[in-house]
This record gives structure tokens, sequence and C-alpha cells, in this order.
């Protein structure tokens, strides 16, 4: 929903536009690899209702393999309800619904489209043990793993860092896995040191507008990349 500022408490205010989207990180992830020439597998669950079937055929039109997006009837599609003001700030409940009940069993029967890919994403939107065991039969099949762990938890379990080849996290997830706030770039590179020392092959910092920070065990001279400059119309 669109309106020009946030609601108070108890308040009611008057939007000018209202739209029904599809996301979720890993699903928005999976459709910009598709976009880009990669075959991409989504391993997830959605809801036996409206926004579950829409959800479905939407990631089939976006030539996104469907075999292991199973549907439930136990709980609802997961959604988030934004709210968006004229300067583009935003408040944003998420209800995981459907996403929660994704379970090892899921996860077993897509170990063959698992141990096959050249790269495994996974991020915390799902069960985080579930996540984790993606991890490992990644790990164990020899595939790139990248993770972010997002949204975050301050007790993340060691073993997500020695089974991520690449840790990607924003600032704010950064100061919840670490307790160090990141500021600028020489907390960025502080950060990503600690990330390293946790396990991680390569750890990449997000900044927004000031880019992203990348170092790694390899290059342990930290690389920033900056950001191109741009209006934004809408964070989300």
């Amino acid at each position: 929903s669109f309106t020009t500022r946030l609601p108070r408490a108890g308040e009611t205010v008057l939007g000018h536009k209202f739209f029904v989207g599809f996301g979720g990180k890993g699903a928005n992830q999976c459709v910009q690899s598709a976009r880009l020439g990669a075959q991409t597998s989504l391993i997830c669950k959605v809801g036996k209702d409206s926004f579950g079937n829409d959800y479905v055929e939407n990631l089939k039109k976006n030539g996104i393999s469907t075999a292991f997006v199973g549907q439930t009837a136990d709980a609802a599609t997961g959604t988030a309800s934004i709210i968006v003001n004229s300067e583009g700030q935003n408040v944003i409940v998420i209800v995981p619904g459907a996403n929660l009940l994704l379970n090892f069993e899921d996860l077993k029967r897509a170990s063959d489209v698992i141990s096959k890919a050249k790269v495994v994403v996974c991020q915390l939107e799902v069960n985080p043990a579930v996540s984790l065991e993606a991890l490992k039969m990644a790990t164990a099949s020899g595939v790139k793993t990248l993770f972010n762990p997002a949204p975050a938890l301050a007790d993340l379990d060691p073993q997500f860092y020695t089974h991520s080849d690449i840790f990607c996290c924003n600032e704010t997830e950064a100061e919840i896995l670490t307790g160090t706030p990141v500021g600028n770039l020489e907390d960025a590179e502080k950060v990503g040191r600690m990330l390293l020392e946790r396990g991680c092959k390569l750890v990449i910092v997000t900044l927004g507008a000031e880019g992203c920070m990348m170092i790694s065990a390899e290059e342990p001279i930290p690389k920033h990349v900056p950001a191109g400059k741009v209006k934004a119309v809408d964070t989300t």
C-alpha cells in the first residue's frame, strides 16, 4: 500500500495505490538468476490457496523448476504486508506461513537437484535447521554455497559459517551476528574479518548506498565495490 505518510497507532490514513506482487528473498534470487539465463530450481512451500496457486504459476512463467515447490493445506502462503510513504520509507509485517513447514523430507526429495547444482543459495526465511541441512548437503557434493543470514539471528548455529563458501550480509545483519555496529568501511572490514575467523571462505558485507565490501581467506586485503547513485523509489 502506498500512502503519503505512515499511519500512527490507531490511525486510518488514505492511500493512493495498492498492488499484490511476488517476492521472498529466495524467490527473488531465483527469478533474477533465471532471467540472467541460469537453470534454477526453488525448494520451498506455499499454501493450497489462491496466493500459492498464483505463485507456482508465476515461477513457471519465469522458467523456474517447481518440482520441489510443495503446496500444503496446513498453513497459508507466506505474506508480507508493506506500507510505503512518499519518502520511500516502509513498515512491514511478515507472516511466514507455509515457509516454516519446509522440512528434512522435502530436502531429501530434492537431494538430486541440490547435489548436481553449481550453486546453492540459502537464507533464513525457512526453518534455520532446514537451511543448514541444505548447505551441508551441497558442501558434501562439492557444490558452491552462498548463504544470506536474513532475517538475522544473534545465536546463529556456528556450522552456518563453516558451510558457507560465500557469506553475504548487510550492515544490520552483520551487527546482530557480531555485536559490532557497522557505520563505515573500517567497521565493515572488522566484521568481515570476524566472520572469516568463524569459518567462511568469503564474506560480502552490503552497505546500501556505499556498495559493498568483500574480504576472503585468499584475498585478505578487503575490496570495496562502490555503488552508483540512484533515487530510491521504493526500498522494498
